[in-house]
């Protein structure tokens, strides 16, 4: 990969992507991604990676169940797309991804050179950001590609708003 990302050539515009799961801190990340990009005339992009099944491929279970939690990832990316218009009227591009959640966002963002910034939110809970956060800022993070932004879950989206610009 190039040092530069395709966003700052011309005619490119810069993307913050979001991870989105189920945790009540997502929504943090997905009003200050959406606020930013507004603000910058960027452009947003969701990602909701689902885990493979472990052991239920020889029996035709595991494809059904990548199928369900698809559309629950789905489900998911609409709630958090109608977040980002209602906080800043950015209509966000929507990904869904099977497999391992920090080597899909590391492949998604190699695939994508106009991602230019990664926006996660910080929770506690053994679920969801908390962890991804750690295991990215711990193992990865001065590898990555493009600036990590890790939003708080705490703040209030009055916080965020004066934050994002």
């Amino acid at each position: 990969m190039s040092g530069q990302r395709r966003s700052y050539e011309s005619g490119h515009r810069p993307k913050f992507m979001v991870v989105v799961d189920k945790t009540p801190e997502c929504a943090r990340a997905v009003h200050f991604a959406s606020r930013r990009a507004a603000r910058t005339g960027a452009s947003m992009l969701m990602l909701a990676v689902v885990d493979p099944p472990d052991n239920f491929e020889w029996i035709g279970v595991g494809e059904a169940m990548i199928e369900e939690a698809s559309a629950e990832a789905a489900k998911l990316l609409d709630a958090a797309s109608r977040e980002a218009r209602n906080a800043a009227g950015v209509e966000p591009e929507q990904v869904i991804r099977v497999g391992n959640r920090s080597e899909e966002i590391i492949k998604l963002i190699r695939e994508d050179e106009d991602v230019s910034f990664l926006v996660l939110a910080a929770g506690s809970s053994k679920e969801g950001p908390g962890p991804l956060v750690s295991t990215l800022a711990g193992k990865s993070a001065s590898t990555f590609p493009v600036p990590i932004v890790i939003v708080p879950g705490s703040l209030t989206d009055e916080e965020i708003d004066a934050l994002a610009g």
